[in-house]
């Protein structure tokens, strides 16, 4: 199969069997056929067969003006989490398209997407199910309103949520992302204690090294100073910080009694008359560095705030969708949090869809008449958007009809054996697993536990060197971070854990 580029001109070439239209660069099938082309206008020959082969699909650029591109990029766009200084000094990649847990750049390179394109694609990219949930409904409608109105998919995604998440959450607000999950989820707790009078609670407990979001609710109860630490004095919502079992980093680690929980629960205690809630991502501390929590930890956490009459949120956006080898990482320890954020996962990876769910104890604390002015005033333009709930929909339809969780423990158990064949490498400190989701610590000395010199950038040598083998992988700092598509075949995870360690090597070196 010839890979092969198009110049932008506009011609048309009819067939015994149909037309094919080019226009600027692009082959359109009108009708089905298998007619060979050749003799384009400017003297090229094109030898190509429709349809291709579903692999070689991705072999070829519909745009090949790639210099100009990154003119463009580099004049107007301005990526998140990104130094531009740096990031415009390196070369550009840009991905066209995607198949399976493969994306594809420009030039028709493919890499494995290691990171689920930022922890969000569950069955894989183009997955025929999601992308025709999602032309059928934009055959009925792309968007409208829930400000006093519904929409069919967004009540029967709400219903299927509370059917399949841990017990009690029985109201669903939708948003947009995983930060607006949490504001609005900070929000509810705060509005909840106000309603009932208790009107002195107006702080939240949250973890060292806490990432909820970047909105500025999120951003109160975050505790990764590298991000947050600028916004301080903009930020409104009052915190105070417990420690997180970071247990390679512990001081106690020799000696651990639980002093981790045991400050959690004296703080608690301490200040239990003005607490509004505790926040925390469940079992596993996501964008903090991919650090686990000890068994048993969370159930802990459950029992000091009943104990303490506070609520507990648990923000899922990352862990929520099978990532931890569970739908939610809460059914890891039987633990029903008051209020559960979710996003990422929720439509498979393809449109923003988020939600927060509520128990029926917390909704009835907003209801009453009007003139009482009790409700939730909070709301964005896209909530409960349509086509995103139809994706939802059809994802969570995916993971019930192909057993997804079910099929996903073997290719956890080949990471999890594949992954202590590395625990003797010179520089990998730590390595951190829950499920499907990584975290593969970097260091200097591993008899020390020495980092790297920040400057270095080693996590960031190891994805550049992974994408000239073949993978597109994101650390955090020097965290490597794996966290493919649950959809991954075992040959597919293999070569992904081939080039990691491959690429952990090379910048290392």
């Amino acid at each position: 199969m010839p890979i092969w580029k198009l110049r932008r001109w506009s011609w048309q070439h009819k067939g015994e069997n149909g037309n094919i239209d080019c226009r600027g660069g692009v082959i359109t099938p009108l009708q089905g056929i298998t007619q060979k082309i050749k003799d384009f206008p400017d003297g090229d020959w094109l030898t190509y067969w429709w349809p291709p082969a579903p692999a070689a699909r991705e072999n070829y650029s519909m745009y090949d003006n790639y210099q100009e591109l990154v003119a463009w990029d580099h004049a107007h766009l301005w990526h998140p989490f990104t130094q531009m200084q740096g990031f415009r000094q390196e070369e550009l990649l840009i991905i066209r398209s995607g198949q399976g847990v493969y994306l594809y750049d420009i030039h028709g390179n493919r890499y494995l997407d290691g990171v689920s394109s930022l922890w969000t694609n569950v069955h894989g990219h183009r997955h025929p199910e999601l992308d025709t949930a999602i032309k059928e409904q934009l055959g009925r409608i792309a968007h409208t309103t829930m400000l006093g109105l519904a929409n069919v998919p967004a009540i029967q995604v709400a219903r299927r949520l509370v059917e399949i998440t841990p017990p009690g959450l029985d109201k669903v607000f939708f948003s947009d992302n995983g930060s607006t999950a949490v504001e609005a989820a900070l929000k509810i707790a705060y509005q909840y204690w106000q309603l009932r009078g208790e009107r002195q609670r107006r702080l939240f407990i949250r973890l060292k090294e806490a990432y909820h979001g970047d909105t500025l609710g999120a951003v109160s109860v975050g505790g990764i100073r590298l991000f947050h630490w600028i916004f301080k004095d903009l930020l409104l919502l009052p915190t105070a910080e417990a420690p997180n079992p970071y247990c390679y980093r512990c001081p106690e680690q020799q000696n651990c009694q639980g002093q981790c929980l045991q400050a959690l629960e004296a703080l608690v205690d301490a200040r239990r008359h003005e607490t509004v809630a505790i926040i925390l991502e469940p079992v596993m501390q996501g964008a903090g560095g991919m650090i686990p929590q000890p068994p048993g930890y969370l159930k802990k956490v459950r029992q000091i705030a009943d104990h303490y009459k506070v609520l507990l949120i648990a923000d899922e956006v990352a862990t929520g969708f099978g990532r931890t080898g569970k739908m939610f990482a809460c059914e890891h320890e039987g633990v029903s949090p008051d209020l559960l954020c979710l996003a990422k996962g929720l439509t498979g990876g393809y449109l923003p869809l988020a939600a927060t769910l509520a128990t029926e104890d917390i909704y009835q604390a907003f209801l009453g008449e009007f003139a009482d002015f009790k409700a939730f005033f909070h709301g964005h333009t896209y909530t409960g958007n349509p086509l995103a709930a139809a994706a939802a929909l059809a994802n969570l339809r995916l993971f019930e009809e192909q057993r997804v969780i079910d099929h996903l423990q073997d290719k956890i158990a080949y990471l999890t054996t594949r992954l202590a064949e590395w625990s003797q490498h010179p520089h990998i400190g730590d390595i951190r697993q829950r499920g499907f989701m990584v975290g593969i610590e970097l260091v200097l000395d591993k008899n020390t536990k020495e980092p790297y010199p920040a400057k270095e950038r080693r996590g960031h040598q190891v994805t550049l060197a992974a994408r000239k083998l073949g993978a597109i992988l994101r650390p955090l700092a020097d965290v490597v971070v794996l966290m493919p598509p649950l959809s991954i075949s075992l040959d597919e995870l293999k070569s992904l854990l081939d080039i990691t360690i491959q690429a952990i090597d090379q910048a290392c070196q």
